[in-house]
């Protein structure tokens, strides 16, 4: 299990941070997710064999946000 700290661009209220949570949800291998709107960020643990960092960023642009 590996966990990753992502900083998010764009969120400005807590249906962002849903929007988000949802989608990192739904990337196989993740097992938790954890969005705050005050850090700009999402913490995730997720299977490193089943997923990638590519693959949670992308997750996160579909969602209609920024990683720089």
């Amino acid at each position: 299990m590996k966990e990753t700290v992502i900083r998010i661009e764009g969120m400005t209220c807590e249906g962002c941070v849903r929007s988000v949570t949802k989608a990192l949800e739904q990337v196989d291998g993740v097992s938790r997710v954890q969005v705050s709107l005050e850090r700009a960020s999402a913490t995730v643990a997720y299977q490193e064999e089943n997923t990638s960092m590519e693959a949670l960023q992308a997750a996160i642009r579909l969602a209609g946000f920024e990683t720089p």
